[in-house]
């Protein structure tokens, strides 16, 4: 990349992945310019740590999953917390025009991370503990055929997600396959954040019967 950098052939380096070693070590290496990687007020001391890490070494953080995936649903909370951190922007995965009408209108009114909305991000931290799902697709493709970046948080998503996602036949048809598992282990030995991922899978479509 830096030969190519030199021919003129592109102007900037910049690194994605969810791994916070590979993260970290890119950030202090200073071969990048900017470093993609999940953020959220989901995010642990560690992941807080890299995104000072990147300020301190001039590199630009963007915080992919910044919704993470869809388990975060108060916009305001999750705007006013990242916007704590001048070196972070954003990839917010807006899904609808009126996601972009709400975000857009923070530019002009952005929130203050006040004490109401710092009561939301912990009851969300309490309710997500640090062995949720990230949704990350590291563990794909399964072997016989599982759907895992969203089987493995399904009962997370009942919660938050609009029911007839969920309790679709087509939905059903896809849950009903972690019966099929195999235990081979290759999701688990991929996941970046060293999940239980087969475990997961399990915990998720008990939860998910008893819904039904």
């Amino acid at each position: 990349m830096l030969e190519a950098k030199a021919k003129g052939m592109i102007r900037h380096i910049g690194i994605t992945n969810h791994r916070l070693k590979v993260a970290t070590d890119a950030a202090e290496s200073g071969l990048y310019e900017t470093i993609q990687f999940p953020f959220s007020y989901l995010a642990t001391v560690k992941e807080i740590e890299l995104v000072k890490l990147c300020k301190k070494n001039d590199i630009g953080f963007i915080a992919m999953k910044a919704l993470s995936g869809g388990l975060i649903t108060n916009f305001t909370a999750t705007y006013a917390y990242l916007a704590q951190y001048d070196n972070v922007l954003p990839i917010w995965g807006i899904q609808r025009k009126s996601e972009l009408d709400e975000f857009l209108s923070y530019d002009d009114n952005p929130p203050a991370l006040n004490e109401e909305l710092t009561s939301i991000i912990e009851q969300d931290r309490n309710a997500l503990s640090e062995d949720f799902c990230r949704g990350c697709g590291y563990c794909m493709p399964c072997p016989v055929g599982i759907e895992i970046p969203t089987a493995a948080r399904m009962s997370l998503m009942l919660k938050r997600a609009p029911l007839s996602v969920c309790l679709s036949d087509e939905w059903k048809a896809k849950m009903e396959k972690v019966n099929n598992c195999i235990h081979c282990n290759q999701c688990k030995d991929h996941c970046p954040y060293g999940l239980d991922t087969p475990k997961l899978l399990k915990k998720n479509w008990e939860d998910y019967k008893r819904y039904m």
